[in-house]
C-alpha cells in the first residue's frame, strides 16, 4: 500500500502528514509506504497510491485520482487521522 502526503512545498505539512501516518499505521498494525511531496510532483507519485493526504486547501487541485483523498484539518492530531486512516482502509 502507498500513501502520498501533499502540500504546497513538499515539505512542512506533508513531512509533518508523513510522519504521523507513519505513527498511526503503526499502532493500527499495518504497513504502507508512505511518501511526503508537494503538489506539483502529486501526479507522478499518485499514480500507484492507494490514498492521498492533504490539507482543506489542496483537495480541488488534485483533480481526478484513483486514490482515497483524506482531508486532515490538524497535521497535529494523530486520533482525527487515525481514524480517518481506519475508516478508509476498514
Amino acid at each position: 500500500m502507498k500513501i502520498v502526503a501533499i502540500c504546497g512545498a513538499g515539505v512542512g505539512t506533508s513531512g509533518i502528514l508523513k510522519v504521523n501516518a507513519e505513527r498511526v499505521l503503526l499502532r493500527l498494525g499495518l504497513s504502507a509506504t508512505v511518501v511526503a511531496t508537494d503538489l506539483e510532483s502529486l501526479h507522478a507519485e499518485a499514480d500507484d497510491a492507494q490514498i492521498i493526504l492533504t490539507s482543506p486547501e489542496f483537495v480541488e487541485a488534485i483533480g481526478r485520482t484513483s486514490a482515497d483523498v483524506i482531508v486532515v484539518e490538524n497535521y497535529f492530531d494523530t486520533q482525527e487521522l487515525s481514524a480517518k486512516l481506519d475508516a478508509a482502509l476498514g
